[in-house]
């Protein structure tokens, strides 16, 4: 797995983290932690995108955020889901999977131009 990938891992679990923050800091001390993984965590996404396309970076960090901000709303804070949720977030999942495979397509044209 390339470096790049364990950035974007690492960028989406702590923006996981600060959301999940948030919804729970109460005293002054808690929002010092949340922005410390903020500034974290946007080290990390700087990271992902030295060596990875900065669309594709963003679109998964964005994605998971969302859908993981969605299912801690459910799991973790009491909130509904019904089926247009679930449609919507599928289909920003499927959006995040298109962008990655429209990278490879890029990537390898430019491999096989580089061979000739």
């Amino acid at each position: 797995m390339n470096k790049s990938w364990i950035f974007v891992i690492l960028t989406c679990l702590a923006e996981l983290v600060w959301v999940y923050g948030f919804n729970t800091a109460i005293v002054w001390w808690h929002w010092v932690l949340v922005v410390g993984v903020i500034l974290i965590d946007f080290y990390f996404l700087s990271k992902a995108c030295e060596n990875l396309p900065t669309g594709t970076v963003y679109a998964i960090f964005a994605g998971v955020g969302t859908v993981g901000t969605s299912v801690m709303d459910v799991y973790l804070f009491g909130g509904s889901i019904n089926l247009g949720k679930i449609i919507f977030i599928s289909l920003i999942v499927l959006g995040v999977i298109g962008l990655k495979l429209a990278d490879n397509k890029d990537e390898n044209k430019k491999v096989m131009k580089g061979a000739a």
